[in-house]
């Protein structure tokens, strides 16, 4: 059983604190920074090895190693001795182990694409990511860790955790593990260090996941069908109220087969109130305002409004652009008079009214800033002065 500061038996790796003779290079100058080294790791160069994945895995700068272990140039032999700086004071990335490589999701990466553009499986993936919180969404710009070599669980070592830790907690030899993230020497892994625990599978995670996919999938299909249902129901409304406003029409005609339609020329008009005032004319407000097509009459809550001129009703109920609870009265000869903003309504689609006859109550409905009447007159559908037109 190994102790946190122990050496693996293998020959490529001893911790020495001896200092060395540096021998610069013949050529050029190596610059190093002024970093206090504490000891050196003696690394045996292996076949495939070289100085930069050396420097790497280390998380020293090459020319370091250069400079201590007296090398003439980049080339290494296998067998031979490098003497790797231990730099004091200074903080290194995370080591990653070798074989895995570490992606940077692009926008529009899927969890099954990058899989499927490495050759390995989506639970490969979720292995090496078991913090994974979804397979459908990926944050661009995160990183995702691609086992390109051995394949398992990879693990962050927690603060006071050693490699023995995690290959006892799953049942695995230290050796296996320490071979597998290359590692010759425990003592060279610090908290946040990446450990790749080889063969174990994190089969519940990606179950989860499953699970939640799955969950997530039939939630928006639902939240479809109640919008596609809320759509069906809106048309099935809109076709009921046409059909119905279509029966009203023609049912009036029938009751009213003789209607009988007046000009306006025929006599004039009276005002729709008593006891008003006039806040708003015809025409336009001001340079930013929207332009006024009637006059605006202002009188208290609930005062009686009536025709001001005989007519038949042609709308009467709410409207969509503003003027509430409205009336709308033909008076035969293209000219119509428009009655907006009532409290209540007192005639139907399809009444004969005299002038004079209540059709409603002032209010406040629609956009509106106070109880009042907004009067207009069309001539042939467009707005005329109504003043020109009252006594």
């Amino acid at each position: 059983m190994w102790v946190a500061c122990c050496v693996l038996a293998v020959p490529a790796l001893a911790l020495s604190f001896k200092p060395l003779s540096p021998v610069p290079l013949p050529e050029a100058q190596v610059e190093v920074g002024p970093s206090a080294r504490k000891g050196w790791v003696v690394y045996e160069v292996r076949p495939g090895d070289t100085l930069a994945g050396i420097a790497s895995r280390y998380g020293v700068d090459p020319r370091h190693i250069l400079w201590s272990s007296g090398l003439q140039d980049y080339r290494l032999q296998v067998g031979e001795r490098l003497f790797i700086p231990l730099v004091a004071g200074e903080e290194r990335p995370p080591r990653v182990p070798p074989g895995v490589e570490a992606y940077r999701v692009r926008p529009g990466d899927t969890l099954a694409g990058i899989a499927s553009r490495y050759g390995v499986s989506v639970l490969d993936l979720v292995s090496a990511n078991p913090s994974l919180e979804s397979l459908d969404r990926l944050v661009a710009g995160s990183v995702l860790y691609v086992p390109r070599g051995a394949k398992g669980l990879l693990l962050t070592l927690g603060e006071g955790e050693t490699l023995v830790d995690l290959a006892s907690r799953f049942g695995l030899s230290p050796v296996k593990v320490a071979k597998a993230n290359g590692v010759e020497n425990p003592a060279e892994l610090r908290p946040g260090d990446l450990v790749l625990l080889p063969g174990i599978q994190a089969k519940t995670t990606y179950q989860n996941l499953l699970a939640k996919q799955e969950a997530e999938r039939r939630a928006r299909l639902e939240a479809e069908r109640r919008r596609q249902e809320e759509l069906r129901r809106l048309a099935e409304e809109r076709r009921r109220q046409q059909a119905l406003g279509q029966a009203r029409r023609q049912q009036a005609q029938v009751a009213r087969p003789q209607v009988r339609r007046v000009s306006y020329r025929e006599g004039g008009m009276r005002w729709p109130l008593s006891g008003f005032r006039i806040t708003t004319y015809f025409g336009q407000r001001g340079a930013f305002q929207r332009y006024h097509t009637g006059i605006d009459l202002a009188a208290p809550y609930g005062t009686p409004i009536v025709a001001a001129k005989s007519g038949q009703v042609e709308v009467a109920g709410w409207s969509s652009v503003g003027y509430g609870f409205h009336v709308v009265l033909d008076h035969g000869g293209g000219v119509e008079t428009l009655y907006a903003h009532m409290s209540r309504i007192a005639v139907r689609p399809g009444e004969w009214v005299e002038a004079g006859e209540v059709i409603g109550y002032v209010g406040s409905t629609g956009w509106s800033t106070g109880p009042h009447l907004h009067f207009e007159v069309r001539v042939g559908g467009v707005a005329r002065n109504p003043l020109s037109y009252l006594p």
